[in-house]
């Protein structure tokens, strides 16, 4: 027991104080146990500073060879005590640090507060007006401090229990350091106000809050052994020893060459929540204005949600070893969502709330370094682990070619496509470039459904007689970035299903120009015929070169929304017109040809309007498209076929 001096001075908090002060008491919070990550936060800050005053003033007198942080508990008076040996406070800090609040008007802060309760975190407005020392009061009737500045020879003892008032006294024997004893209101599991006298609560907070505070955080705890006795019976021996609660293995801060295989793993799987192996490690610190380091991690398999809602993404957010938040979207843009790992900032407010963090530059900065790092690993990866890395997250990494322009050359330059150069192995756009034809300035693409229905579609049929190489894209992604990415090294992207293709050289265009000219004069009518007879469904008829085998396959013009991202957008919710697209017809096939010279003997043939419903369902079914009336076409094929028995 400490002797209490009789000089004790009661004083008013400072207005804003008080109403701040009620404002914590009073609201609503999800997550109490928030209190006990401050107040082990202010103890480490106080050991911090006392290291560094030791440096700076060679006369102090200050033993700085055992420096931690003790959580002591009396369960019978349910008082929880944090207490350090740190550097410590005058009685004019105590009234001005805990006195007084010097930050953000209370009417600002009642808004805030009164905003948080309803939302799904409020607990991050704690230390967000520089207030984390009241947080205390959301578990205590009472709060007591006890400290002594390192080189004074006396100290002070500050009381309240949160009301208008506090007493402050000089305290003669008080330690160095400081000791906050929080007086616990009741236990209420219905208003998550736990025991927090209950060894099993304090070392789950410590582990999930302050597990890498560079102090040890120690604590008395109960041991039980089983021994025998002198009379050879087996009993209970209890004992108490002090114990260290927090690892203190920040490994972001320690050298790669210095932390095992082993430990890397073990902490991947710590902060995924995972069980697989990472596939890359990836250590980064800065240093200058903006001092950070951080510790990601590629995992090598994808987890089983990570195209669901509910997925959660970005990495944690420490500042100065203390943890902040999980899932830090800011720090990690959505196409990384399953980068895992930490982030501990020197220079960030201690807490802040995501709204704060989606308007801090710093934030901003940190991002877009940790991106370029990450994308730089994925570029250098070896081959075998490459394959795989594409195979789990290849179609998350694509999204970022949408949104993320700074990064797109980059994220181009490691993405991998299938295409018709092999039937097994992807390939990246440098081997597409690689092995384009002389005079070729184009990539060609073709989306859809499955590589089976691509390698089949009509409009592969002129790229396969010419040997000419297409990529071909069934992820849902690639009906969006490709509208977006114009070109890869000069050469730009053309979808095989839009627009007019030219394939022919310059000799062989002269070469056919007068067949070309006959087919147009010979077709005319018939094209003329079909545009009116299917004008519900398409905008134009024209012949094509495209084609070499198929009768007919329908294309949609250079900017048209092609069929399956319209599919998609319907099936999001969202309403969707049905283009017309055009219909392009095969002038040598015989069906086609057939069709025109019905078509000049008879234009009232009733079978002509048949056969052109029949022309367009066939087409678009080669393409993978959907009828409008499949029973309608179902009734037209079975009655032709009828007809020819």
């Amino acid at each position: 027991m400490f002797e209490v001096s009789s000089q004790a001075e009661q004083l008013e908090f400072q207005a804003e104080t008080r109403q701040l002060l009620d404002l914590m008491i009073h609201s609503v919070y999800s997550e109490k146990d928030i209190f006990l990550r401050e107040l082990i936060s202010n103890a480490s800050d106080a050991l911090d500073k006392l290291r560094l005053a030791s440096f700076q003033d060679k006369d102090l007198a200050v033993d700085t060879s055992d420096l931690h942080i003790d959580i002591e508990v009396d369960k019978t008076a349910r008082t929880l005590s944090v207490r350090d040996n740190g550097i410590g406070m005058t009685r004019d800090e105590v009234v001005t640090l805990i006195g007084t609040i010097a930050k953000s008007g209370t009417a600002e802060l009642r808004r805030a507060l009164a905003e948080a309760k309803d939302s799904a975190a409020p607990e991050e407005l704690i230390g967000q007006f520089g207030i984390g020392f009241y947080s205390s009061f959301i578990v205590a009737d009472k709060v007591t401090l006890l400290t002594r500045k390192a080189g004074e020879t006396v100290g002070t003892r500050w009381e309240s229990a949160g009301e208008a008032t506090y007493t402050i006294e000089e305290q003669p024997d008080a330690p160095q350091g400081t000791t906050v004893t929080l007086h616990l209101k009741p236990e209420d599991a219905e208003d998550h106000l736990y025991d927090y006298t209950a060894e099993w609560k304090l070392r789950d907070i410590v582990k999930k809050y302050s597990d890498f505070i560079a102090w040890p955080v120690r604590m008395e705890v109960t041991k039980s052994a089983k021994v025998t006795n002198d009379e050879g019976e087996e009993v209970d021996e209890i004992t108490v020893e002090t114990e260290t609660l927090n690892s203190q293995k920040a490994l972001w801060t320690r050298p790669r060459s210095e932390v095992t295989d082993e430990e890397y793993q073990d902490f991947y799987r710590h902060v995924s929540h995972a069980w697989d192996e990472p596939a890359e490690i990836i250590p980064f610190k800065a240093e200058g204005t903006f001092e950070y380091q951080a510790l990601l991690f590629i995992p090598s398999h994808a987890p089983f949600d990570l195209f669901t809602r509910d997925h959660k993404r970005g990495v944690q957010l420490y500042v100065k070893r203390v943890f902040i938040m999980d899932n830090c979207e800011e720090l990690m843009p959505e196409y990384l969502r399953f980068v895992k790992g930490v982030v501990d900032a020197q220079d960030l407010s201690l807490n802040v709330s995501r709204e704060i963090l989606q308007q801090d530059r710093h934030l901003r900065m940190i991002q877009k370094r940790l991106v370029r790092k990450v994308l730089s690993v994925i570029k250098d990866m070896d081959a075998e682990k490459y394959v795989n890395f594409w195979k789990e997250f290849g179609a998350v990494l694509k999204e970022g070619l949408i949104g993320d322009t700074e990064n797109q050359a980059t994220l181009l330059e490691v993405s991998s496509f299938a295409s018709t150069a092999s039937d097994q192995e992807l390939t990246r756009l440098s081997g597409y470039v690689e092995r384009m034809k002389d005079g070729q300035d184009t990539i060609y693409y073709l989306t859809g459904e499955s590589r089976q229905q691509l390698e089949n579609s009509p409009h592969m049929e002129a790229f396969k007689a010419k040997g000419l190489e297409v990529l071909l894209l069934t992820d849902p992604v690639d009906e969006m970035w490709t509208g977006s990415v114009p070109e890869f090294e000069g050469k730009r992207f053309q979808s095989i299903a839009k627009g007019e293709v030219d394939l022919e050289t310059e000799d062989e265009k002269k070469a056919t120009e007068s067949l070309r000219e006959e087919q147009d004069k010979e077709f005319g009518d018939l094209l003329g015929w079909l545009k009116t007879t299917l004008e519900s469904d398409v905008k134009e008829v024209r012949l094509t070169n495209r084609l070499t085998e198929s009768p007919a396959c329908i294309v949609g013009d250079s900017f048209d929304m092609s069929p399956m991202l319209a599919k998609m957008y319907r099936q999001s919710g969202q309403s969707m017109p049905l283009a017309k697209r055009i219909l392009e017809l095969n002038p040598t096939h015989p069906l086609v040809v057939g069709l025109r010279d019905k078509y000049a003997a008879d234009h009232d043939d009733a079978t002509l309007p048949e056969t052109a419903e029949l022309l367009y369902g066939t087409a678009l079914l080669a393409e993978g498209g959907e009828l409008v009336d499949p029973a309608k076409f179902a009734k037209l094929v079975a009655d032709r076929l009828t007809r020819t028995l």
